[in-house]
Formats: structure tokens, C-alpha cells, sequence
């Protein structure tokens, strides 16, 4: 799959040191001059060090240099170039709504392009492995949490989410060393969640952080840390486009564990099939 260089430039934007901000912000607007630039001549236009340049391409998810420049190539060269829309308050009904389609395009590409097999490798095994799996989240977060809890609710693992962030941390001062707790939040770095995965940890549960920062709290004292990313807008945040890519996650998550737990979630599946038949006209 063809990596999206000006999508991943924006997707880690925020992140960025203000030396690698000066390079994004030149390579987004001036992308046909990038390719026909040495890593050199890029380094001595901004003035920064060559090493710094290298250190920006390995940050946004390129092996190097030249690997950046071939990705960026082909969306400036060929007819397929994705443009970021900004979306302005004189745009239509109809124009807004595709560009908000879009950009959740975009996330769910660029969470694909950043996705670590070997994370979801690891989560998925931990979750088949627990006793109990319980889903923490604030704010937004909570909402996917609760998504989260009403599809693994299915597959024959005790799971369990709590709304209030109080009752979240009652909980996961409950959970033991067979427990899981995934711990979703977009920054990584609110204190409520921060307490949540300490305590679980404490606990002995072992921790699956679903966030858009590598560098934040949740991002670094996971168990296993998986990434969204995602675009802000003058009218969107980047925590709005990325539920997008959080339910993305754990959509793949509970799939892959439906898949390898199938007698049991089948007759999960059965025993919530017949609960709700009632409930139906």
C-alpha cells in the first residue's frame, strides 16, 4: 500500500518538535520542490542539520530520506494526490459532509499505515487470555469504551465498562494479575485515565492503551500501545476524526478475537440472541 506523505505529516503535526514543525510546514508547502531536493539542500534551506531532517522522515513513519520522497512523488506527480481540505463556514451542506467523510477516510488509512502487527498480535492475546476485560474511558473516550463493552460482550469473555470515572476507578482497583484493562483516551495524558491504568497495574492487570500519542502516558506504560492517527480542522478537532480510528481498533480487536474464541462466542452470541428476541416486533 502507497504511504500517504502529506497525510502523515499532518496526522503527526501536533506531535512534532518545533525544529520538525519547521520542516513539516515546508514540505506542505512547497511539496514538487521536496522531490527534486537533496537531503541536503532541504537542511541547508531551513537551516537545521541534516541528522534533524533524517530524524523528521524516521518520526513520521518513513525508513529515510529517499523513502520519504518517493512516497510524497507519487502524490504530487500522479493524478491520485490527496488535498487536505480545510473546511471553511462558506462551504455547502453537501461540501462539508464530504469533506468530514473524507478526513474519516483519511484516519482510517493513516491508522492502518502506523498500525504495529505485532501490537494487535500481542492484544489479542491478552484479551484471550483474561478472566475478566474491563474498558476504560472519559469524556469522549467513554463512549467508545461503552462501544467496546457492547461488542465484546459477545464473545463469551466477561466484559465490562463503566460511564462515570468514578466507578472506572472503584473498578480497576478490583481487577487482578488474570485481568486486562484497555485504556482508551486520545492524548494519552488525562489524569483520571492515567489514574485508571495505574491502579489497574498495581493490581497486577495487564494494559492495552488505545491513544493518538507514542509519547504519552498511556502511550508509554501500556502493556501494548496502539496508535491512531488523525487530522485537525479549523472545526474539527483531531479527538473528534480519531473515534474513527479508535472503533476501527476495536472492531479488528473483537473480530480477531470472535474468530479465535469461535465455539465459545458462538454460544454467547446465541445466549444475547435469544435475551433480546423479545425485544423485537
Amino acid at each position: 500500500m502507497a504511504q500517504n506523505c502529506l497525510g502523515k505529516i499532518r496526522s503527526y503535526y501536533a506531535r512534532l518538535s518545533e525544529k520538525e514543525k519547521k520542516i513539516a510546514d515546508y514540505i506542505l508547502e512547497h511539496p514538487e520542490k521536496i522531490i527534486h531536493s537533496t537531503i541536503n539542500e532541504l537542511a541547508e534551506d531551513l537551516g537545521v542539520a541534516d541528522a534533524t531532517v533524517f530524524r523528521f522522515c524516521k518520526r513520521i513513519g518513513f525508513k529515510g530520506y529517499q523513502a520519504m520522497k518517493i512516497a510524497l512523488a507519487s502524490e504530487v506527480i500522479e493524478p491520485i494526490q490527496q488535498i487536505h481540505e480545510e473546511i471553511s463556514e462558506n462551504d455547502s451542506v453537501k461540501t462539508v459532509t464530504e469533506k468530514v467523510f473524507k478526513s474519516n477516510v483519511r484516519t482510517l488509512e493513516n491508522t492502518l499505515e502506523i498500525l504495529n502487527g505485532h501490537s494487535i498480535q500481542k492484544a489479542v492475546e491478552l484479551l484471550l487470555q483474561a478472566k475478566r476485560v474491563e474498558f476504560y474511558g472519559t469524556g469522549g473516550s467513554a463512549v467508545i469504551a461503552m462501544d467496546a463493552f457492547h461488542k465484546f460482550v459477545r464473545t463469551g469473555i466477561k466484559a465490562f465498562s463503566f460511564v462515570d470515572s468514578h466507578f472506572q476507578l472503584m473498578s480497576s482497583s478490583q481487577l487482578s494479575e488474570n485481568d486486562v484493562a484497555v485504556i482508551i483516551s486520545h492524548s494519552g495524558t488525562n489524569k483520571d485515565t492515567i489514574n485508571i491504568m495505574k491502579t489497574a497495574k498495581n493490581n497486577g492487570a495487564k494494559t492495552i492503551g488505545i491513544t493518538g500519542y507514542p509519547k504519552s502516558p498511556i502511550g508509554q506504560n501500556s502493556d501494548v500501545a496502539l496508535f491512531t492517527s488523525s487530522e485537525e480542522t479549523e472545526y474539527r478537532s483531531e479527538a473528534l476524526s480519531s473515534r474513527i480510528g479508535q472503533l476501527s481498533l476495536i472492531d479488528a480487536l473483537y473480530v480477531n478475537v470472535m474468530i479465535l474464541n469461535k465455539s465459545v462466542a458462538n454460544q454467547s452470541l446465541e445466549r444475547i440472541r435469544n435475551a433480546i428476541s423479545d425485544t423485537r416486533i
